[in-house]
């Protein structure tokens, strides 16, 4: 028998698919809450997708044509391409090219996308959230959407027992990007400045409901354990007390003194054991952390040996001509592995693609100081949760491999809705 839970679960899918025919962003919403919550692998959620029902699919699918049925509502502005989608049009390509003159990828990809086919579809999507999202109430939805799903991941993380932690650390929670702990970690860190900037901008019961977000949302990073989103979370520190407006620096600064106080309470002797093995002299590390070390080395050989790249998906069936020992490991790294995989051509467009991202971000913080309107506070407020979020997750890319992962390029394109929100609201103006 079906439970209420599961009805109601079911009801809101529909909701928000039927809902996307009429208004886009709400099937951007779904989409995004369902890549976060992964509802086809919770118990509630199990017998509508054993009927057959692809819930991403479907979100992607009814956007899509909503996208379409609304077209002459989209405000993208006078180019379809901005520069910085260009780029990523252009990084899609060269993965695809290098795909096709490199070996062929050996037995890791049946039951899944291969890479290639992963990043088309994450290009089309993030294509449609840069044009649907083009206003101030729709990225305001954005960010509550992953806040509200931050918070739904932070409540399970706390509930769940510690007799089934793996190793002492937090696993299995999340969407199919995040599944394993350091990439559910990245992903929750890099939440905490979105969450952090809808709490300064609302009111008191909004605060009220962001502080639980931000809590929970905190404990499930600490649980996990990883060093990857500490030094994430500490970079994140820096970023934003260096960029935090002039305005909101005293509440900036109370913040993070909040979540340190907070972190430091929440942490036991296996998780200090573990932060104190960050570190470079080779007597100093754990073994986990002297293989990444290993692995980067080895990264950097491939590329020297190939500098076209060895094929995107091909670092599984290669790594173990260089450490044998190493058969099918992982590189631990976003960027030694873009390096190993795509070569010069692929890692020196996917580093435009990031300092695109900056400058985008960058443009509208000036445009918005000079407004001097509440307007141009929202759009600083907005622009500073994003970089924020950025350097995290960029951070803890260090030392996990998120190329082919969607979050990624979901937060790489927030600066280009915020952009366009921004040229949108400076031509409403005119």
């Amino acid at each position: 028998m079906t439970s209420i839970k599961a009805l109601f679960f079911i009801s809101i899918f529909f909701g928000f698919a039927l809902g996307a025919l009429f208004n886009p962003a709400l099937g951007i919403y779904g989409y995004l809450a369902d890549y976060c919550i992964a509802p086809s692998g919770q118990w509630w959620g199990k017998p509508f997708a054993h009927m057959g029902v692809r819930f991403s699919f479907t979100l992607a699918l009814v956007t899509m044509a909503g996208a379409f049925l609304q077209r002459k509502n989209l405000n993208y502005g006078e180019f379809f391409f901005s520069k910085q989608e260009k780029y990523f049009l252009f990084f899609l390509f060269v993965v695809w090219a290098i795909h096709f003159i490199t070996p062929g990828t050996v037995g890791r990809y049946g039951n899944f996308d291969h890479p290639a086919v992963k990043l088309t579809k994450i290009f089309i999507f993030t294509m449609m959230l840069s044009h649907i999202v083009t206003d101030m109430k729709k990225l305001k939805g954005l960010f509550f959407a992953l806040a509200s799903a931050s918070l739904f991941l932070g409540i399970k993380a706390y509930s769940i027992p510690y007799s089934q932690f793996a190793n002492g650390r937090l696993e299995g929670i999340g969407g199919a990007d995040f599944a394993e702990a350091n990439f559910f970690a990245a992903f929750m860190a890099a939440m905490l400045p979105l969450i952090g900037v809808l709490f300064l901008r609302s009111g008191f019961k909004g605060k009220v409901y962001f502080a639980i977000c931000g809590a929970f949302t905190a404990n499930a990073v600490v649980l996990c354990r990883s060093r990857g989103s500490f030094l994430g979370l500490m970079a994140g520190a820096l970023a934003a007390m260096y960029y935090a407006p002039k305005k909101y620096r005293k509440q900036v600064v109370a913040l993070i003194f909040i979540g340190i106080t907070g972190v430091v309470y929440l942490t036991d002797d296996y998780f200090l054991q573990r932060i104190t093995t960050i570190s470079t002299d080779q007597s100093e590390m754990d073994e986990s952390s002297s293989s990444r070390i290993r692995l980067w080395t080895a990264g950097i050989k491939m590329a020297v040996s190939h500098p076209l790249g060895i094929g995107p998906g091909n670092w599984y069936q290669t790594i173990g001509r260089y450490i044998p020992e190493y058969q099918g490991k992982d590189s631990h790294s976003t960027y030694v592995k873009c390096l190993a995989e795509l070569g010069i051509i692929g890692v020196s467009v996917f580093f435009l693609l990031m300092l695109q991202s900056y400058l985008n971000l960058r443009k509208v913080y000036r445009g918005a100081l000079e407004l001097q309107t509440d307007d141009g506070a929202d759009f600083v407020q907005l622009y500073y949760g994003i970089m924020v979020s950025c350097v995290i997750f960029l951070t803890c890319a260090l030392t996990i491999t998120t190329i082919y992962t969607e979050i990624l390029w979901v937060l790489l394109m927030l600066p280009v809705c915020l952009k366009r929100a921004f040229d949108n609201h400076m031509a409403e103006c005119i």
